[in-house]
């Protein structure tokens, strides 16, 4: 399936979000994907390679994609503000999404984050919850623990871990997943950015969401 992008900008709490819209030109709109990107303090972008794969793997599946520069990243306003604004405006990139489309709100929602984008994704998680909304549907790569405060996820929620993640130990992960009783799909040899190993987050993709 051929997947299409474009580029828009979406009004933020603090400015304007520069935010890649991706999506599959045949068939109905699946449901909603929001990707986040990795920390910005050391480089991290919606052009981020692990960021790419995910949004494309849903937007083949039929979802329609939004994948933010989080405040103060590429031509996105703001300031950093360590994961706490950057959820508020993941919040507002979902608001506008279902601005756009009335029958957004009773399509599935995903939320999908690679490293600082898994604290940014868990947080509004929490708040859709705590709002009465069903739990969304998470994939969590290489999830922050020990870097960010990380809540408790949805006992859902695909969690991907490198067994030789150079900068969350896997022990960490499986500390913080234990309490949960969260399953950890552990890719062997395999590094925090995932290199050459891209292909699996697809297939995992693909094995949690067929068809």
């Amino acid at each position: 399936m051929k997947v299409s992008t474009r580029e828009l900008m979406i009004a933020g709490p603090v400015g304007n979000l520069q935010t890649l819209n991706l999506w599959c030109e045949s068939g109905p709109v699946r449901g909603i994907a929001l990707v986040a990107h990795p920390n910005p303090q050391q480089g991290g972008t919606n052009q981020n390679k692990v960021v790419q794969t995910l949004a494309k793997a849903f937007a083949r599946k039929g979802y329609w994609v939004l994948c933010p520069n989080l405040r103060g990243v590429g031509s996105s306003e703001g300031q950093f503000d360590h994961g706490l604004g950057e959820a508020d405006d993941m919040a507002a990139v979902l608001a506008w999404a279902r601005q756009q489309q009335p029958q957004a709100t009773a399509l599935p929602l995903m939320l999908a984050g690679f490293s600082f984008g898994t604290f940014v994704q868990a947080q509004l998680a929490a708040r859709l919850q705590q709002a009465g909304e069903p739990a969304p549907a998470m994939v969590l790569a290489g999830p922050a623990v020990g870097r960010f405060p990380l809540a408790s996820v949805p006992p859902e929620a695909l969690v991907i871990h490198g067994e030789e993640d150079e900068v969350v130990p896997l022990a960490d992960v499986l500390a913080w997943a234990r309490p949960q009783k969260l399953p950890v799909v552990v890719l062997p040899g395999v590094s925090h950015f995932f290199h050459g190993h891209l292909g699996q987050l697809s297939q995992w993709v693909d094995i949690r969401w067929p068809g």
